[in-house]
């Protein structure tokens, strides 16, 4: 697949992508991402958003202005369609439901951990992650430093979706496929009257997605192996358009899928080749290979790391290729062969 060579924020301009969808880069201040790409589909009621931005001023001008710049009013929105709960995506969803009364829905997995994240209080928070830290092998430099403040917390829903359920966008066929691995809860919506993909973070043309376990110690699920699962089940829906919600719109959206799949059976078979003695989840992801050396990443970039060594991890035990050392602590890993 030829790649197109990502732009800065400043260079984004909204557009009319034909068939009544549109897209407004909506910018989140800080973060090397640059913006999200937030989409209008028409509908008799008021256009319906997928995904709606980061919940800041300049973010929210940005919608606003981006919106009117192609002839919709923000106050018009009948509906919000969070792709997953992080704060890039539902941030502004809360601040359109005020403006607009618009609904907002999410997959009913991602609406549980937001209602979870609401009934956390700030020091609950902190312990939690302090705990998930120290239990990875994490020095207290970086345990104190990774677990500071708190993430934003998206509004709650108001409608749940299923795999398979069609949105709420009369005279539309907008269908929710549900594609854990990024989150629990992360869905794809096919808009099956125009061959196109709303991709969220599942797909996207040139970078991968976070793949992370929290608590890095579980063993009661697997979310890079729900990843690869559902990299499978949207390739199944053939080349269509993919619409993602950062960098830039892409042909054949199976052909990227089978690419990042490849991408990360690589990274496992690597992986796997490390643990050759018992190693912490933070000792094996400070050996993996990431965008910058480790001791160059910032603490809450480590943990994000982490998260995916863990990941990784927990898949090559589901696959039976690694197992937990008993009886230590923090846990460690071992090839079985070894």
């Amino acid at each position: 697949m030829t790649k197109t060579r990502r732009r800065a924020y400043a260079q984004q301009r909204p557009q009319d992508l034909g068939g009544g969808v549109w897209s407004v880069p909506v910018p989140i201040p800080g973060n090397p991402l640059g913006y999200t790409l937030v989409y209008a589909v028409d509908s008799p009621r008021g256009p319906v958003l997928v995904d709606a931005g980061w919940n800041h001023p300049d973010a929210w001008q940005a919608l606003e202005t981006g919106l009117a710049a192609l002839g919709l009013d923000v106050s018009a929105v009948s509906g919000v369609v969070v792709t997953h709960f992080h704060p890039d995506h539902a941030g502004l969803a809360g601040r359109v439901r005020e403006t607009s009364g618009a609904w907002i829905a999410m997959h009913e997995a991602d609406a549980a951990l937001v209602r979870l994240i609401h009934g956390l209080a700030e020091g609950e928070h902190r312990s939690f992650q302090a705990d998930m830290l120290r239990r990875a092998g994490a020095g207290e430099g970086d345990v104190e430093a990774a677990s500071a403040g708190r993430p934003h917390v998206p509004a709650l829903p108001d409608r749940e979706l299923r795999d398979g359920d069609l949105v709420d966008l009369p005279g539309r066929k907008l269908r929710a496929v549900h594609t854990p691995g990024h989150t629990p809860g992360h869905i794809c919506l096919h808009l099956e009257d125009a061959d196109r993909l709303f991709t969220g973070d599942h797909v996207l043309p040139d970078i991968t997605p976070h793949i992370g376990i929290y608590p890095y110690d579980r063993d009661d699920v697997d979310p890079l192996g729900d990843f690869l699962d559902s990299l499978d089940r949207v390739a199944e829906l053939g080349p269509l358009d993919a619409l993602p919600a950062h960098e830039w719109i892409f042909p054949d959206v199976a052909a990227r899928a089978a690419e990042i799949r490849h991408h990360h059976e690589e990274k496992l078979t690597r992986l796997a080749a490390l643990l050759t003695r018992p190693l912490t989840i933070w000792e094996t992801a400070s050996m993996m290979t990431w965008n910058r050396p480790w001791d160059e990443l910032a603490p809450v970039l480590r943990g994000m790391a982490a998260g995916e060594a863990a990941a990784h991890l927990r898949t090559l035990e589901a696959r039976g290729q690694i197992d937990r050392v008993p009886g230590v602590h923090p846990v460690r890993f071992k090839a079985i062969d070894s």
